[in-house]
């Protein structure tokens, strides 16, 4: 069974017990999408209101596009463990040879290749989840601006446990350029993620 179709008591059990998997970057991915549905849940609070009317078509594009960041953040709670899970069937694989161990080495290289392009993927949306929720300040239903401000911390959350889950995958590859391409452009993201949070949170509370 996927992660997403579990109650939220089975998700923090599950969380919180001594499974492998989900973890962190489960738990990243899960406060952003809590995020970007905040944001989706203010534009459906001010979309059709008369006092907001000329802000229509712009919160109808931030509606549009909190959506379809809702689905692409909800998938990312499992692609994060599935990403985990493929680290962890390196260590079934036989090692008994000398080509045993040379095939298991890369196909550890490979996998965590692949569960630090997951958190970066994820780290990208909450970008993107954070510049559309920008959008919807000033412009939406003034009775609910805390939850933009709540949407842009959940949102921060996400994408400063996405980017410890790429450090830490990052580690452990020995690709040097792979790991300075994804460390350089990830601490990109990070820094324009976070000063844009700050910058939402800040502008809520002149308001709240």
């Amino acid at each position: 069974m996927k992660l997403v179709d579990l109650s939220l008591t089975e998700f923090a059990q599950v969380l919180g017990s001594d499974a492998p998997a989900p973890g962190g970057g489960s738990a990243a991915a899960l406060s952003a999408a809590n995020g970007i549905s905040l944001t989706k849940m203010v534009c459906e609070l001010t979309l059709g209101k008369k006092k907001y009317a000329e802000f229509e078509a712009e919160i109808a594009q931030v509606h549009a596009e909190s959506a379809r960041l809702q689905e692409s953040l909800l998938a990312a709670i499992d692609k994060d463990t599935e990403a985990f899970n493929l680290v962890s069937a390196v260590f079934d694989m036989p090692k008994e040879t000398e080509e045993d161990k040379a095939a298991r080495r890369e196909a550890m290289q490979q996998a965590l290749k692949e569960a630090t392009k997951s958190p970066y993927g994820m780290m990208e949306d909450i970008l993107t989840a954070l510049q559309t929720t920008q959008k919807a300040v000033g412009k939406s239903n003034t009775n609910a601006a805390s939850d933009l401000g709540v949407a842009a911390l959940n949102l921060k959350a996400g994408l400063q446990g996405a980017w410890l889950n790429v450090l830490i995958n990052l580690s452990g590859v020995k690709d040097e350029a792979f790991v300075a391409d994804y460390r350089s452009k990830g601490e990109d993201l990070l820094q324009k993620g976070c000063v844009l949070a700050d910058e939402i949170y800040q502008e809520i509370l002149k308001v709240v």
